[in-house]
């Protein structure tokens, strides 16, 4: 279940992984945002054909079955078989679903991720996961299925805007809560407002190190891997809930509000430490703004926060929580009540 994982200033790697596969053909699935900013980029080193480039539209509310629909009738009609290739180039959107896309035309055929996001780079795009949004709900359809490599060209970070950076970092605040100390410090010193784009690549290294290692012991998520949710039931439900307010929120802005919630449940049930407590909420609140509910959303973020695919038993939301920076409580229960707390606390913290 393993991907090679490369970080580069230099399309050359990308150059000598095709010569490896050696495909019949190449595709490319591109968003509107990136066939504009970065497609230009690739192929000043790679040749592709302007046949084989396939542009969905952007946003994550396109994460879903028209938009599948629409790779797998265009690799079919432009002549892809089982030994073509599909180069996913752009943030978790485009990766999520050119990877599921991939996984289930003719039964699978390869494909490469190329994240143009600092998100995708660090969470959708690493660790085989690939899926759609339905009936509402985010990343409800999909397989676990690697790709044959992970590309990330720092380069393309510089096309983002601060809140797509920031969304992207929140991932990393994650990353560093649920690993060691060493790696928190190192977030909690990182300036994404003035980014050093040599130093980058370590950061980027260290925290993608953790998913990695996270994914080779547990790939299909049994066990372990849900150390990676931390964050995401909740944040999921707030991501959710925007959608039906017509809203669009970006999802590493999701994950940070809901770390917010879920900090809050980690330190109720299983002792994590309060200073610790409250220098997250201080680095996310600094970052990230807001996410504005009222206590009569609860019921229905809770009803959300039911279809989380964690979930095991019916009308038991099982949360991913910490007792300490690195340690680790999956599968925990938590009452109704006491996510209501959990959301109380979060409007507090963030003065709503």
């Amino acid at each position: 279940m393993s991907q090679p994982i490369s970080i580069t200033n230099d399309f050359a790697l990308l150059t000598d992984k095709l010569k490896d596969i050696r495909p019949a053909n190449t595709f490319v699935l591109v968003d509107a945002n990136t066939k504009g900013l970065c497609l230009p980029l690739l192929r000043e080193k790679v040749n592709i054909l302007d046949d084989h480039i396939i542009c969905i539209p952007a946003g994550d509310d396109n994460k879903g079955l028209e938009s599948l629909a629409y790779v797998w009738q265009q690799l079919s009609e432009k002549g892809a078989t089982r030994k073509s290739l599909l180069l996913n180039v752009g943030g978790g959107m485009v990766t999520d679903l050119g990877g599921f896309a991939a996984s289930t035309f003719k039964r699978g055929i390869d494909y490469i991720n190329i994240p143009t996001t600092l998100l995708g780079a660090v969470d959708a795009a690493v660790g085989g996961k690939t899926g759609i949004n339905f009936n509402g709900l985010k990343n409800e359809i999909g397989v676990i299925n690697p790709a044959q490599s992970v590309l990330i060209y720092v380069g393309f970070f510089k096309t983002l805007s601060q809140d797509n950076l920031f969304s992207g970092f929140a991932e990393m605040i994650k990353h560093g809560l649920i690993s060691d100390t060493t790696v928190w410090k190192h977030i909690c010193s990182a300036d994404m407002e003035n980014i050093d784009y040599n130093k980058l690549p370590e950061l980027l290294s260290e925290s993608i190190s953790v998913k990695e290692k996270i994914v080779e012991i547990d790939p299909t998520e049994k066990n372990i891997r849900k150390a990676l949710n931390f964050g995401h039931t909740i944040g999921h439900a707030f991501e959710s809930r925007a959608i039906e307010r017509g809203e669009t929120k970006l999802h590493g802005y999701a994950v940070a509000w809901g770390m917010i919630a879920e900090l809050y449940l980690s330190y109720k049930k299983c002792g994590f430490p309060k200073d610790i407590l409250y220098q997250a909420i201080s680095l996310i609140k600094e970052g990230y703004g807001a996410f504005p509910i009222t206590c009569k959303e609860y019921d229905r973020l809770y009803e959300l926060m039911t279809h989380d695919k964690k979930n095991e038993v019916k009308d038991t939301i099982l949360f991913t929580l910490l007792s300490n920076i690195g340690e680790v409580k999956i599968n925990t229960v938590v009452e109704k009540q006491e996510i209501f707390e959990a959301l109380d606390f979060y409007c507090d913290s963030v003065g709503i």
